[in-house]
């Protein structure tokens, strides 16, 4: 897990490649079936892809011990490191030093999460019905930007395909045997940290409360993900925030944008993202209240995947003979891809409409596509032209 932890770049579809050479053809820990089964499940539940095929792995093998040893150091690397980003930037913000250094890493930013978008529409829309889907997810998200119109997109889309249920294949069907006990501890730890944070308005509570709705509720992975923080963590000019958080805990969008950026270059889960903006949500607390920011954001995003994932390996075999729910995966995937795309627009416009924003923005997007150049080169050469210029 560590050696995957230091080296296996470029998001879930390219993770998935990794994992493979890795655990498959090199260790031999389970077959090439096996793990695009288990990487179908987790496509299905809310929660990050990746992370949560590495945790079933580990299940797997070794039982519940062994998974949860499997996520920590999956996850301890990159969320270390974009919570000392965070720490980093704040640190630079207090001393007053410029951050012109970052002006090229926004538009970047921008190429990635277009980039995303499209790499996801080609794997995942394939029918008249899932480019539907894509479109009107896109539009909606755009138009409505607010945290609790995702989930409602994700399960219209789902259920939608699910009516297509007839053009999958028939399979026997097992009886079902569910426990329980993983289910209940992810809707406790929910109903706790809402009951909780709103008790006592902590900060560290509150941001693992949101992190952790976020983190149950949003599919697709890392990139599916950024929207949902954008419009939560993000303040724009003239919104008013709840009262429980003022205007300085909030990121603005060159912060998130560097942020994003730099979560792209690092290796491991793109849900580490959180600690980066959990570590500048506490910022005014100091470095200790900013690692404790980050390490409470990054809880709370990957442990529901985690209780989810638990819960569903069990009775997995038996519920995957339902045609309506291997229909469903057609629906969430394509409005996944539409809450990305939307995301790109959103995420460009309050960048200024100049030629070398348009440029590193396409350029970007061009290089990931027509080119094998890795994402932390583009992400060091911004950092350095940006140094430089």
């Amino acid at each position: 897990m560590l050696q995957l932890a230091l080296t296996t770049f470029g998001g879930p579809q390219a993770h998935l490649a990794h994992f493979q050479k890795i655990l498959v053809d090199k260790r031999g820990y389970l077959s090439a079936e096996e793990l695009l089964e288990l990487n179908s499940l987790c496509q299905i539940l809310p929660g990050p892809s990746s992370t949560q095929t590495l945790t079933a792995i580990g299940f797997r093998i070794g039982g519940p011990n062994l998974a949860y040893l499997t996520l920590l150091v999956w996850i301890l690397p990159s969320v270390l490191f974009m919570a000392f980003a965070g720490i980093f930037l704040s640190g630079i913000q207090e001393k007053n030093w410029s951050l012109e250094f970052t002006r090229f890493i926004q538009p970047i930013a921008v190429g990635f999460v277009s980039y995303a978008a499209y790499t996801i529409s080609l794997k995942t829309i394939h029918t008249k019905t899932g480019a539907i889907i894509m479109v009107a997810a896109a539009v909606i998200s755009y138009f409505i930007q607010t945290p609790f119109v995702f989930p409602v997109i994700l399960l219209i889309a789902g259920l939608t395909t699910a009516l297509k249920f007839k053009a999958q294949p028939k399979e026997i069907k097992k009886k079902i045997e569910i426990q329980w006990a993983n289910f209940l501890l992810w809707i406790g730890v929910l109903v706790l940290a809402a009951v909780l944070g709103g008790a006592t308005k902590a900060r560290p509570v509150l941001l693992f409360e949101n992190f952790y709705r976020n983190g149950s509720l949003i599919f697709g992975g890392g990139q599916a993900l950024t929207p949902l923080l954008y419009t939560e963590f993000v303040k724009k000019e003239g919104e008013k925030r709840p009262l429980e958080f003022r205007k300085k805990e909030y990121l603005n969008h060159n912060e998130f944008l560097s942020g994003y950026a730099v979560a792209q270059s690092l290796p491991g889960p793109v849900f580490s993202f959180s600690a980066f903006i959990g570590s500048l949500s506490m910022r005014e607390y100091g470095v200790a209240g900013e690692l404790l920011g980050a390490i409470m954001s990054a809880a709370g995003i990957f442990l529901p995947g985690t209780f989810l994932i638990f819960f569903v390996i069990r009775f997995w075999d038996s519920l995957k003979k339902y045609r309506a729910v291997r229909a469903s995966l057609e629906g969430l995937t394509a409005a996944s891809a539409g809450l990305v795309a939307a995301a790109a627009v959103i995420l460009f416009q309050p960048l200024d409409n100049t030629f070398m924003n348009f440029a590193f923005t396409i350029g970007t997007f061009s290089l990931l596509t027509f080119t094998r150049i890795p994402a932390p080169v583009i992400i060091v050469l911004g950092f350095l032209l940006g140094l430089i210029l």
